[in-house]
């Protein structure tokens, strides 16, 4: 299976606390770490773990940040040679603040990601078209995660959008995505509603599926996933963690997971499933690249009997 991602590559800076410091406070005690990160790049890289064949468009700068990263897509066998490095912007940075709990705050530096354009797109055109899925996020520029989805769609391939950060998307985005993966409080930003809404999931998922979206999977930590289409609604139970560690990354996982069973021709039901068992996974290990599994790491997950490229 071929799955095709456009999104972002950044490396995140992550300061384990032993509590969040008030203001004006400085707070001894943080451990300090620093990885890759970035959604579209955790996502190709999570694919290819699980067995994808994974083409990636994203931009770098032109410094120590950007070739570490090529040397890391390099390593998992991801295809970035349509990767645009942007000579006068720096490679983007999250800062990741981790409470004891496991819960995360994330601030980003965009840099590079403010410079890939739909002309970028435009060139990645043939990957969109030869791959069975596509995955767009939206740390990138919306004009760019929109003309993704539209080159996608015009080649006939099937579309993802994992929309976060999230913003209002136009109305005539929606019918380019045929699956839409946002957490309850993305869902109510994508649409408009204050994040704190008390409406229900189900009501968004209503919602965002009149838009024209196919397939609506919103994302329910603990209490699972809730699934929209054309069958109807219904929910897939949470996978219990077991321990939880670190929380970062844990959506890009699910996304990850999700995309690759699409693509591989299962069912929604069956790919939110596995789905879970990823995300579920990569929030018992600290830092996100490695927690990312391959189908040997999910033990208790019937679907690891698929064989995985590059699985020990």
């Amino acid at each position: 299976m071929r799955v095709a991602v456009v999104g972002s590559y950044g490396v995140g800076m992550t300061m384990r606390l032993p509590r969040l410091p008030t203001a004006g406070e400085t707070l001894p005690g943080g451990e300090f770490s620093s990885g890759h990160g970035g959604k579209g790049s955790n996502q190709a890289v999570a694919a290819a773990r699980l067995g994808a064949d994974v083409t990636f468009l994203t931009a770098v700068g032109d410094d120590a940040m950007g070739a570490a990263a090529r040397e890391l897509w390099r390593a998992e066998g991801i295809d970035a040679s349509a990767v645009v490095t942007i000579p006068h912007a720096a490679t983007m940075v999250g800062m990741i603040l981790v409470e004891p709990s496991g819960e995360n705050r994330i601030v980003i530096a965009p840099g590079s990601l403010d410079h890939l354009t739909p002309e970028h797109v435009e060139a990645f055109r043939p990957q969109l078209a030869a791959a069975d899925l596509a995955v767009a996020s939206l740390e990138i520029p919306l004009r760019s995660a929109v003309a993704a989805l539209r080159a996608a769609r015009d080649a006939g391939t099937r579309t993802l959008l994992n929309p976060a950060p999230a913003q209002p998307i136009p109305d005539d985005v929606w019918p380019l995505v045929d699956v839409v993966t946002p957490n309850r409080t993305e869902a109510a930003i994508l649409l408009g509603h204050q994040p704190d809404s008390d409406e229900p999931a189900e009501a968004l998922a209503a919602e965002l599926h009149a838009k024209g979206v196919a397939s609506v999977v919103v994302t329910l930590g603990s209490h699972g996933a809730l699934l929209l289409d054309s069958t109807g609604s219904r929910r897939i139970a949470a996978v219990p963690p077991r321990v939880v560690v670190d929380t970062t990354g844990a959506g890009d996982a699910f996304t990850a997971g999700l995309a690759v069973e699409l693509a591989r021709g299962e069912s929604l039901d069956s790919a939110a499933r596995f789905a879970a068992h990823v995300g579920a996974h990569t929030v018992s290990i600290a830092e996100v690249i490695p927690a990312l599994p391959r189908r040997a790491d999910l033990s208790d997950d019937p679907t690891r009997r698929h064989p995985s490229k590059g699985t020990p």
